[in-house]
Parts: structure tokens; sequence; C-alpha cells
């Protein structure tokens, strides 16, 4: 073998290492994208199944709740009837102190009617969300629906971790559909005769 064709030889070779090595750093670089996104889609597996698991225990707490609050009703129809002599003995002070407590009673359930309106007015971040999805027929990501929202509602500013989370608790819930788009996640909005109604919804149909 002469010298030329040995050096036309180490030349291909070279050629075809650095053509070998560019193709192997290629495709570390789609690995390490790839592992990237099956981290992101891990998370937001993991944030469905928690929220779905909130979404339980709250329903069971409040099925809970309102099974033990009836118990003060009925300790107050069956509280036993005042002793006949305090009637007799003090006819005068029963009356004001009656209308004392009356007076009382009254005034705490209207501070407490009061203290609901208020916070009922609060619409909730879910319902938000919606509000806005609804305003659009293609798919929203959820940095864009947040921006829409702080547009908006400047009196809310949620971050775009509990934007997210808002997001797939609704998607657990069915009111709204999670779709995949090459690296992104996006959101739709359910049609309405798929779902109940939303708080801000009925409250103006109420």
């Amino acid at each position: 073998m002469t010298s030329q064709s040995a050096s036309a030889l180490r030349s291909r070779y070279v050629q075809q290492a650095a053509s070998d090595l560019e193709e192997n750093r290629r495709l570390q670089k789609e690995l390490t994208e790839r592992i990237k996104m099956l981290k992101q889609e891990e998370a937001l597996l993991s944030d469905i199944i928690t929220l779905a698991g909130r979404y339980e225990g709250l329903a069971e707490r409040q099925e809970s709740f309102a099974d033990s609050s009836r118990l003060p009703e009925q300790v107050t129809h069956e509280r036993p009837a005042e002793p006949a002599e305090r009637e007799t003995a003090a006819p005068s002070v029963k009356p004001a102190s009656h209308r004392s407590a009356s007076g009382r009673s009254a005034s705490a359930s209207s501070t407490a009617q009061s203290g609901a309106k208020g916070k009922s007015r609060q619409p909730l971040l879910g319902d938000l969300l919606m509000d806005v999805l609804g305003a659009h027929d293609e798919p929203r990501l959820a940095k864009e629906l947040r921006d829409e929202l702080l547009d908006k509602h400047p009196d809310r500013k949620p971050t775009p971790q509990v934007v997210r989370n808002t997001l797939e608790g609704l998607v657990a819930k069915g009111r709204i559909r999670r779709h995949k788009q090459q690296r992104s996640v996006m959101y739709t909005l359910v049609e309405s005769a798929d779902r109940g109604p939303t708080a801000t919804e009925a409250e103006a149909v109420g």
C-alpha cells in the first residue's frame, strides 16, 4: 500500500467517525428531550390522581358534615320546656330576656347571612378559567388562559402551577378536555350538554 492510498484510507475513517459522532450526539439530544417530555407527562398524571383523591375526600367530608349538622336542630326541638315556677316567679324578666336573646339571634343570623353572601360573590378559580376557555373554540395553553384571566380579573393572581393544577382538576371532573399537540398540553371546554352549569352560570340563571 502506497503512502497516498494509506492517507486516503485514514481520511475516509476520520470522515466516517465524524459522521457517527454527529449522529450519536443527535440521538442523545433526542433522548434527552424525550425524557424531559415524559417527566412532564408524569407530573401531570400525578396531579390528576392527587386532585381526584382530594375531590373524593372533600365530597365524603361534605356528606359527613351534612349528616352531623342535623343534630343541633334535633336537640333544639327536643329541649325541655321551662318550669312553670319560673314563669310565675319572674313574669316581667322573662320577656326582656326573650327579646334580648331573640335580638342577639337575629343579629348573629344577619351577620352570618351577610358573610355568606360576601363569600358567595367571590367566584371560584375553576369557574373563571372555564369562562375564559368558553370564549374560544380552539384548544388553549394553560399560560394563555392564565394571561387572559389576569387581564380580565386583575384582582386574581394565581401562579402558573395553581392554574395548571386547577385545569387538571377540571379535567378529572369531566368539565374540560386535555389535548396533547406535539410537546404542548392544551385544553378545551366540554360541551354544556355534557356537563353541569358553572357557579357563574348558575348565579346568572338564578
